[in-house]
């Protein structure tokens, strides 16, 4: 087997667990199951299966990207689609909103089901004692995950770390050194009993590396918050150290090939991915009823269908022109030396629409194949624009519907134009942030020539070949603005930019300053989501024990 596989399965207990199938493997449909499957080796595997399908309720999902992306200094609201309240910080931003309660429910059901597997483990027959540990370890690892994006997003939140076998309704807000607190100790204790190999045979399962990421993850995080320790950055650093030399993992040498479909999403860069799936029965969610395949390949395309010698397909995607690079997100490259710019957005689409068309006055005929749209990074005159025989768009033209499109998501293997469900794996942990959180924990352990060292790794594989040299920088050069301007040339839409804002204070400066339609709307207290109103009024005592982020 080379990848992990997920069942369909229905697990009553505080919450129903849910969980999809796995690419071209078996799924089978388990309901109406008794208590005491779980304790059966088969129910014991199930269990944590459920558990890991609730990755893909969030990660290159319309509910991950919206939180995630939108609101930032680097991406605004295109002109078509919904929740643009995530980035305009409208009073529609509330505790009713569907993406925050889906995540919300969604993250719960599996951390129940993480706790069942954690409880029960001793009760299991047939299993080997590393097969047990492993698997609880791998049960911590998603109770950790979910609980560091529910304290980032939420504050504090309802700490179990036990199995409700029975509904019910008494929670309480811990404090958010208790969560730090169990995220910690979880991820700790399963460390050692992962497995240590990325070259597994069950590609998606956490491994000890993919453990020790999101830990370094963690400190990095922790050491801004009401939890902070003052060895948090040296941890970080310490762990993510470990990540690039104890494993063999390394940069590719081609940026690009990072997101290559297909073979290029098992690579020697990629730490740890959520698995997707081509099975359109295992394409849905049946937790909450919604699309759960890897949709994120329609948010980033401009409105490429609508002009001279184009037509919606495949290959260029289904243009929901949701998000849009903010002009200060399209600057961050010294594009004379950085080939991540050419490598992260499309700026030519080719005809395949062929026939006559009025371009800027004139009429263009295209034949398939021939360029059609051209967005160049600089302004050019009206005689080098008429000299061309395709439509330009300058920056000066960019608009709500026109603007460079994000290509790591795209999905050319869908069925058909219209598809929404994606297949492609989504990367979540990959050695490039691993540097990079390297680079930030090190600076502010004040060692900036090591931090420099680190980022120059990275800027040195984004350069074009010959201009490695020109790419990298000294260690009077780092700090925070430049480390978050780093990240995002090389992480741009992979649902870390607002987390990232938050955790070193950066959001309201910075989407003040270059996000024009989130500035007016911005304040404080956005820095937090809203706690859904259902988990308010379902809880014993309601708002009392159970009160909302301050602002909502």
């Amino acid at each position: 087997m080379k990848y992990l596989k997920i069942y369909l399965i229905f697990i009553f207990s505080l919450f129903v667990i849910s969980s999809c199938g796995k690419k071209f493997l078996e799924e089978e449909m388990i309901s109406n199951v008794s208590d005491g499957y779980f304790n059966t080796r088969s129910g014991f595997e199930d269990a944590l299966k459920a558990a890991y399908s609730s990755f893909r309720a969030y990660y290159g999902t319309e509910r991950g990207m919206s939180m995630t992306v939108f609101g930032t200094d680097t991406y605004t609201r295109g002109a078509d689609g919904s929740f643009k309240f995530f980035n305009d910080y409208t009073a529609q931003l509330d505790a009713r909103n569907p993406l925050t309660n889906e995540v919300w429910t969604e993250f719960y059901r599996a951390i129940n089901a993480a706790n069942a597997v954690v409880d029960r483990a001793d009760k299991i027959p047939n299993i080997d004692q590393v097969t047990k540990d492993r698997r609880v370890a791998e049960a911590k690892f998603i109770r950790a995950h979910h609980y560091f994006i529910l304290v980032q997003m939420f504050g504090g939140v309802h700490l179990t770390l036990s199995e409700n076998r029975e509904i019910v309704n008494k929670a309480s807000r811990a404090s958010i050194k208790d969560i730090y607190d169990a995220i910690v100790k979880d991820l700790e204790s399963a460390i050692p009993k992962l497995e240590a190999d990325p070259k597994r045979t069950d590609w998606g399962r956490a491994t000890k590396p993919a453990a020790e990421h999101l830990l370094a993850r963690v400190y990095l995080t922790k050491a801004t918050s009401e939890a902070k320790a003052n060895d948090d950055y040296a941890k970080a650093l310490q762990l993510a150290k470990g990540v690039i030399n104890n494993y063999a993992f390394k940069l590719l040498p081609d940026f690009a090939k990072v997101f290559e479909q297909g073979a290029g999403e098992i690579n020697d860069e990629v730490i740890w991915s959520v698995q997707y799936t081509t099975d359109p029965l295992t394409n849905f969610q049946a937790g909450n009823g919604t699309n759960s395949g890897n949709n994120a390949h329609v948010f980033f395309i401009m409105e490429y269908d609508v002009l001279p010698g184009m037509q919606r397909d495949i290959v260029n995607g289904r243009p929901f022109k949701r998000f849009r690079p903010t002009d200060f997100g399209l600057s961050l490259w010294d594009r004379a030396n950085d080939a991540r710019y050419e490598k992260t957005f499309k700026m030519t689409f080719f005809s395949n629409r062929p026939g006559t068309f009025a371009v800027d006055g004139r009429n263009v005929t295209f034949n398939s194949g021939d360029t059609a749209i051209h967005l160049p990074s600089r302004e050019l005159s009206q005689a080098e624009i008429l000299r061309r025989p395709y439509l330009v768009i300058t920056p000066s033209r960019y608009s709500e519907r026109w603007f460079p499109t994000l290509t790591k998501f795209l999905d050319t293997t869908r069925p058909d134009r219209t598809t929404f469900e994606g297949s492609r794996d989504f990367l979540a942990f990959r050695l490039a942030e691993t540097y990079l959180i390297a680079a930030e924990a090190a600076m502010y352990t004040g060692n900036t020539s090591e931090a420099a060292t680190f980022l120059n790794v990275v800027r040195r594989r984004g350069a074009f070949p010959g201009r490695e040299r020109a790419m990298e920088i000294t260690a009077s050069q780092v700090n925070i603005d430049f480390i978050l301007d780093e990240k995002e040339r090389e992480m741009m839409g992979e649902q870390l930019r607002w987390f990232d804002l938050v955790r070193t204070g950066k959001l309201l400066e910075r989407v003040t300053r270059y996000n024009p339609q989130a500035a007016p709307g911005i304040k404080d207290f956005h820095v937090r989501r809203p706690i859904p109103q259902s988990q308010i009024d379902l809880t014993e005592g309601g708002a009392t024990n159970f009160p909302q982020n301050a602002g909502y």
